[in-house]
Formats: C-alpha cells, structure tokens, sequence
C-alpha cells in the first residue's frame, strides 16, 4: 500500500495521540492502535506515540484543527467510550501521567489560544501486569475501536466526530 503524499484540500489537521506501555499487557491498547493509524499514511494525520502524555504534547497541537487522545482504561466501558474533551484548569501540570485536559490546558496556556477540538478514545482494558501482552478480551476490545475510529480518522470533522459521541 503506498502512502498518501497530499491531504485532500480542505481535509482537518489531525493530531492522535497514542500512549501506553506494550510491556504492561493491555496498556498497549493505545500504542497498538495508534500504528493501525499510522499504517494508513493519510498524509493530514500527524501520530505521536509515548509511554505517557506529558507538558511538551501541548506544542504537538500546535496548528491541529482536530485531537483524538488514545489511551487504555480500566474505568471506560467495554469495548470503549469516545468522548469529547477540552482544557480543564485546576489540574496538575507536572512531567508526569497527565491527563488530555491537562495537555489541552498547557496549549491555551502557553500559546495563549484555545486548542483544536479533542476528543478521547478510551478501549476498555483489564490486564496491565509487566510482562503480559494484549489479552483476548483486549485485541476483541482493539478490533471494535478500530473499526469505529478508522472512518473518522480518514474523513475527520468536529461534526463528524461530535454525533459519535459516546461513553
């Protein structure tokens, strides 16, 4: 499959962020999915992966018309929640496990705007021992996440994304 060069004019700026630890068995919910997204090359979607989100992914926003945040979690239900999200003052920011809102709140903060849109895709996960991979229930839970982010990751728009809405 050969990558796209161009985005399709008018086509959002997508920023997805994707973190986990693949080494802590479902926590690499997100990482997994975020390399379905990349396999794509859809040339309008910049992936970032890391074990955590930290301060310096307020600046890989910069310039997104659109965020989609993917993380493991053991409190979404299962197969997993999509929900809107926005910048939420009040949280800690320090180099450590922040949260979407946090992110979102160091970019308005620091670049004195608001950020793009974003949104949160929660894959419900169960396992997170050292040493184990995905578990069954988690590649089931993986499947049915991408099947329904992958249309709104090659046409995304807000409008799109907000009747997708679910948690």
């Amino acid at each position: 499959m050969s990558a796209d060069t161009t985005a399709p004019a008018g086509t959002p700026r997508l920023v997805v962020l994707g973190w986990g630890n693949e080494s802590r068995g479902d926590d690499g919910l997100g990482p997994a999915l975020l390399r379905r997204i990349e396999a794509l090359g859809l040339a309008h979607v910049t992936a970032i992966e890391d074990f955590q989100l930290q301060l310096e992914h307020a600046m890989d926003l910069d310039g997104a018309d659109l965020a989609l945040f993917v993380d493991a979690s053991v409190a979404a239900p299962a197969p997993f929640a999509f929900t809107e999200t926005g910048p939420r003052e009040g949280l800690t920011h320090t180099s450590h496990a922040m949260a979407p809102e946090a992110v979102l709140d160091v970019h308005a903060r620091v670049l004195g705007r608001r950020p793009p849109p974003a949104f949160v895709l929660a894959i419900r996960g169960d396992a997170f021992e050292l040493g184990t991979g995905l578990g069954e229930a988690a590649a089931e839970r993986l499947e049915a996440a991408w099947d329904f982010v992958r249309p709104l990751i090659e046409a995304p728009g807000v409008g799109v994304w907000r009747g997708m809405l679910r948690g």
